[in-house]
């Protein structure tokens, strides 16, 4: 568990970093030994997700569009929210067309990353 958090965590911040416009919060560039256990676990169980889509599709999950990608892992994430928090903060739990375009990116980007952990 704690690998496929890591693996999430570190495509975030690779992510909000490349994408980012200006400076991001610090919360968003928190290394994973200083984030919070919920955070941790909700990053280990939507990658975890990921990953059995990807199984489950036998592979052709590569076929999705970036976007596609993208809006799973943030489905997964509202998830996640939904689980931790009785009345999580709406930035949370926001829809794909309200969330802004570098989130987008980044949750592609984390699918993508997950992804490529497979390969191996």
């Amino acid at each position: 568990m704690s690998e496929d958090g890591r693996i999430f965590r570190e495509a975030w911040i690779a992510g909000v970093r490349m994408h980012f416009p200006g400076e991001p919060k610090d919360s968003y560039i928190t290394p994973w030994e200083e984030t919070p256990a919920w955070e941790r676990e909700a990053a280990a169980a939507v990658c975890g997700q990921v990953r059995e889509l990807v199984r489950g599709s036998a592979g052709r999950a590569v076929r999705l569009s970036r976007e596609q990608k993208g809006q799973f892992v943030a489905v997964c994430w509202a998830a996640q929210m939904y689980k931790h928090f009785e009345d999580p903060k709406p930035g949370y739990v926001a829809g794909w067309d309200q969330l802004p375009g570098w989130q987008r990116e980044t949750d592609a980007d984390i699918f993508e990353a997950v992804e490529r952990s497979m390969d191996g």
